[in-house]
């Protein structure tokens, strides 16, 4: 999707800010309409190859600019530092997105005023333009600014919306943590496989591309991911052996939905007050 707006402010560089700027510098933003800030010149320094403009603090900000969007990519731990120092910047066009994982809506109004604020959940693969974001918007956004955030962060991969901002901290724990629970199957099944008495390179190597190929395929293939395990087991085989554990009333399943239980619960509990 092409995004045809005023300037850009990204406000942080780092990892998934990085991501993002990467990711609209491939198609739909050109250089000259992005400025990033970031005060760290280590960070800096890998953004300094995608030719944007860099600036330490928002004081240093032209004052003339008019953004049509300020993207928060800070971590959760500073967003109460640097939320405030952004109020009254944008003016009335210009719609705030906020990747801060645990930071509601109600303190970015809190801090920016009664304005346009989208939040967002985005996830790891977006390094690769594979990413998964849920996004929600709050009362002010209009359906250009809608527009505006979906084509940013389509840049980076698939988007979806929710209408219920409470449904965040499942979000987060599903798809935000979620590659952290790919790569850990990744893990266990490498490990699984030294035990088997396969060597622990060769054992690496099956488990990592194991993993990709199949996420690979789920994603390409008409099958939903039950049809494709369907497909992969014959009866009596291999496979169903293997399967006969992982579904177990003890497997792989109860485990999955503690664990996103755990995440989610603990997502509420981390929102500041």
């Amino acid at each position: 999707m092409a995004v045809s707006s005023g300037p850009i402010i990204l406000v942080g560089g780092g990892r998934m800010g990085g991501a993002l700027a990467a990711g609209w510098l491939r198609g739909p933003l050109e250089a000259v309409h992005l400025t990033v800030v970031e005060p760290d010149d280590h960070v800096a320094a890998r953004l300094a190859p995608l030719g944007v403009e860099r600036v330490t603090e928002p004081a240093a900000l032209p004052t003339t600019l008019k953004p049509a969007a300020i993207v928060f990519a800070v971590k959760p731990q500073v967003m109460a530092e640097v939320v405030p120092q952004y109020a009254g910047f944008g003016g009335a066009e210009c719609v705030h997105l906020s990747i801060a994982a645990g930071w509601p809506v109600a303190l970015l109004e809190r801090d920016l005023g009664d304005v346009s604020i989208v939040r967002a959940m985005p996830n790891t693969p977006a390094a690769i333009g594979e990413g998964m974001t849920v996004a929600w918007a709050n009362h002010a956004v209009s359906r250009d600014q809608q527009a505006l955030c979906e084509g940013l962060l389509r840049a980076v991969g698939a988007v979806a919306w929710i209408d219920d901002e409470y449904h965040m901290d499942a979000v987060t724990a599903v798809s935000g943590s979620g590659p952290a629970y790919v790569f850990l199957l990744a893990e266990c099944l490498a490990e699984a496989a030294v035990e088997a008495g396969l060597p622990a390179d060769l054992a690496r190597t099956m488990a990592e591309r194991t993993v990709s190929g199949a996420g690979a395929l789920l994603a390409q293939a008409e099958d939903d991911a039950a049809q494709l395990r369907r497909n992969v087991t014959s009866p009596g085989g291999t496979t169903e052996a293997a399967l006969s554990v992982l579904m177990a009333a003890d497997g792989l399943s109860p485990l999955m939905t503690r664990a996103v239980r755990a995440a989610t619960e603990r997502g509420r509990a981390l929102a500041p007050s």
